[in-house]
């Protein structure tokens, strides 16, 4: 049994009770001086003393586990880049950083994204191309706080599914009535009537009590905008508190915030998690059997799988991610530690881009990140025309993808060798990040090291570099 060193964050527990080493220790039953030397990871944490922790304050005994921190190592590898690359911080010295203090670390990672953001506008002022505007030490946007708000969250809202999933109890919500029955609420509860005649996807009158959807939505879109004008209406002060926890009220972010929670209520009241998840399961996340089973649309399933993550009756764990063909992320959520880059591109090795080229066929591919992590994703493309002869459609990529050790849950692992590492296809966080030096799909030189140039010969690895001496 490997040993549990956390004294970190039971240094930051007791910080936040507001106790003494002394008071902590009359608790635990331990000395004072144990406790120290546990905070100081001099001593690991042992099994009664994590159990009267968890009696003493509620916490689940996975709060002191080793936690995943690829996610964070490579947010940081990100946000310092131009200190990596100058050699005055290292690899190493990040990871170590993020295991032993996450929460320094992420007041740095916060730190070095408002340096990047401020060296951004005052070259855009120095070009004469913000016209003077541009608020240095801003958000770099809105979007991106929410996809934050929702990762700290592990991408799930606990109250917020609980009361979805009781008014779905309460209404009788079941596959193949979900617009009849959310219909009838909204017209008995609150005296609004539904009409398919807009020229948007919804649109709410509040003078004439008229809920407009387009036409063109499926009876899944329109149960979906049905439900979160629901969340709106019913559950209004839960969003204001939830959103409040992180952006200031009347902000853009606050809004932003109020409508991605009401769209996880959305998602939890037309799929209940019991039954969704009790499904997901029976199925091994067979996406195309849930999407038959419950009449929504795939990429409303793949994003509902990936909020499955109530205490207890956890599913798999999955990242979720939309892509264009040129490589733009539109929506990206993780109940994982997996990275999404912010900057540049994601790396074309990656099923998701594979997708494209047979849209509505499943893709399937075991990926290795530089760290060693596996992952299993599917991908398949989808795409939506608004109806009419010669208008733009969209086409997206929507992958799905979890940690190698769930992925024996899933009817996509059928037939895969999971355990043949030499198997995986080696895949980065986009070039400007990746560790892969030997990599012949690289876009951009690594950070952090000097280019090999040479006249007289050359290689098919697009940027080599000089060997690090040893």
């Amino acid at each position: 049994m490997s040993k549990t060193y956390a004294g970190a964050r039971l240094r930051r527990l007791r910080e936040e009770r507001r106790m003494s080493q002394a008071e902590l220790a009359r608790v635990l039953a331990i000395s004072p001086s144990y406790l120290n030397q546990m905070e100081h990871d001099s001593r690991p944490l042992t099994v009664p003393v994590l159990l009267r922790l968890t009696e003493a304050f509620g916490v689940d005994p996975g709060f002191f586990s080793e936690r995943d921190t690829s996610r964070l190592v490579a947010d940081l590898r990100e946000a310092l880049a131009a200190e990596v690359a100058e050699a005055r911080v290292s690899p190493t010295d990040l990871a170590e950083l993020a295991s032993r203090m996450p929460a320094v670390a992420a007041v740095l990672l916060d730190l070095g994204r408002r340096s990047q953001l401020l060296a951004e506008r005052l070259a855009d002022a120095a070009d004469g191309r913000d016209g003077g505007s541009a608020a240095p030490g801003s958000p770099r946007s809105p979007h991106e706080e929410i996809r934050e708000f929702f990762y700290r969250r592990q991408n799930y809202l606990h109250d917020t599914d609980l009361a979805a999933e009781e008014l779905a109890g309460e209404l009788g919500v079941r596959p193949g009535e979900v617009v009849r029955v959310l219909t009838r609420r909204l017209a008995d509860r609150h005296g609004i009537r539904v009409a398919a005649d807009s020229d948007r996807l919804h649109r709410f009158d509040a003078a004439t009590r008229v809920l407009h959807l387009s036409g063109r939505l499926r009876p899944g879109q329109q149960a979906f905008r049905m439900a979160t004008q629901l969340a709106f209406l019913e559950h209004a002060d839960e969003l204001d508190r939830l959103a409040a926890e992180d952006f200031a009220p009347g902000s853009p972010a606050h809004r932003l915030a109020r409508i991605g929670i009401a769209n996880h209520f959305a998602a939890a009241l037309i799929l209940p998690y019991r039954a969704f998840h009790t499904a997901a399961e029976e199925f091994r996340y067979d996406i195309e059997r849930l999407t038959d089973r419950f009449g929504i649309g795939y990429e409303t399933v793949c994003h509902r799988l990936s909020t499955l993550q109530r205490p207890r009756l956890r599913g798999v764990p999955f990242s979720f991610v939309r892509v264009d063909r040129a490589g733009n992320m539109s929506k990206r959520q993780s109940a994982t530690g997996f990275h999404f880059s912010r900057a540049g591109g994601t790396c074309p090795l990656w099923n998701v881009y594979e997708a494209f080229a047979a849209p509505g066929r499943i893709h399937v591919q075991v990926a290795a990140m530089p760290d060693g992590q596996r992952h299993l994703w599917t991908a398949r493309a989808v795409t939506r025309h608004r109806g009419g002869w010669g208008e733009p459609g969209k086409t997206f990529a929507i992958g799905l993808g979890c940690e190698i050790r769930h992925a024996h849950r899933l009817v996509y692992s059928d037939g895969l060798d999971l355990g043949n590492v030499s198997a995986a296809t080696p895949i980065g966080m986009g070039c400007r990040l990746c560790e892969r030096l030997d990599c012949p799909q690289r876009a951009v030189p690594p950070l952090g090291r000097e280019l090999a140039v040479d006249e007289q010969s050359s290689t098919f690895i697009p940027y080599p570099v000089v060997p690090e001496r040893s």
